[in-house]
């Protein structure tokens, strides 16, 4: 048995595998691809020990190799989509040889190349939205110092509402980008809020959105955002274009 399985980072259309000389994948391997009629899947060679089944649940618990593990991943993905179509399939998708990668090409195909035909000619964008707390001056501020327990009081029940108020006003601003966006977009995903720890920002998240976006309307996005970059109660935050994570569902694997 060899000590090695096929990592696979995408699936792709007409790659030469020249296209891929000098991609570094998983612990510095080189990358290389698997071709069946057409479609193709993007690889390299990955320790068979990190990736069975009961060693990978152990890895995928440590965030160091976990963390090594996504950009390695990324970067071949990233590092192929600028000149290619391509559509990644999840972290740690392993099967073992290449000979069974070119099955699941073939067993797979119409899933394959249904996605290819969703995501060409598109590109994924980013939105966040942020809701903008209010900051007083340093004169409010002092102003508004409690003189007793019930000023106290009262004041931190006035602040509750209006911080209610300020969330429910950027929420209600951020459909209205969110729907201009999508107007605009092939498809939408909706993502999990982000507290300010992973964020890294001090304003609350009220949006998290991914659109799928033709290649042709990027201008026409970003004129949409920077038309609300000045809104009072929300900061928007726009990416892309990226290679379409959210938007390929294609199928994912693992080694028998």
């Amino acid at each position: 048995m060899s000590d090695t399985l096929t990592y696979v980072y995408a699936v792709a259309r007409d790659v030469d595998p020249a296209a891929v000389a000098g991609i570094e994948g998983l612990g510095g391997r080189p990358v290389r691809t698997v071709e069946h009629r057409g479609v193709t899947a993007v690889v390299s060679d990955a320790d068979r020990a990190e990736f069975q089944e009961r060693a990978l649940e152990e890895r995928l618990e440590d965030l160091e190799w976990l963390a090594a593990t996504a950009r390695a991943h990324h970067h071949v993905v990233d590092t192929l989509g600028r000149d290619h179509l391509v559509a990644p399939l999840g972290l740690a998708t392993v099967y073992f040889d290449d000979e069974r990668v070119r099955a699941v090409l073939e067993e797979s195909a119409e899933t394959f190349s249904a996605v290819l035909d969703r995501l060409d000619g598109r590109a994924e964008w980013g939105l966040k939205v942020y809701a903008r707390k209010g900051r007083p001056d340093a004169a409010e501020a002092e102003a508004e110092k409690p003189r007793s327990g019930a000023d106290y009081l009262r004041q931190r029940r006035k602040a509750l509402r209006e911080g209610d108020t300020t969330l429910e006003d950027a929420r209600r601003a951020a459909g209205e980008v969110d729907a201009a966006a999508s107007a605009l977009a092939a498809a939408t995903r909706s993502h999990r809020l982000q507290d300010a720890q992973l964020s890294g920002q001090s304003d609350p998240m009220v949006l998290n959105q991914a659109y799928l976006l033709p290649v042709e309307r990027a201008d026409e996005l970003r004129a949409v955002v920077a038309s609300y970059q000045d809104h009072p109660k929300m900061r928007v935050e726009l990416t892309g274009p990226w290679v379409p994570y959210s938007f390929a569902a294609a199928a994912e694997g693992s080694a028998p």
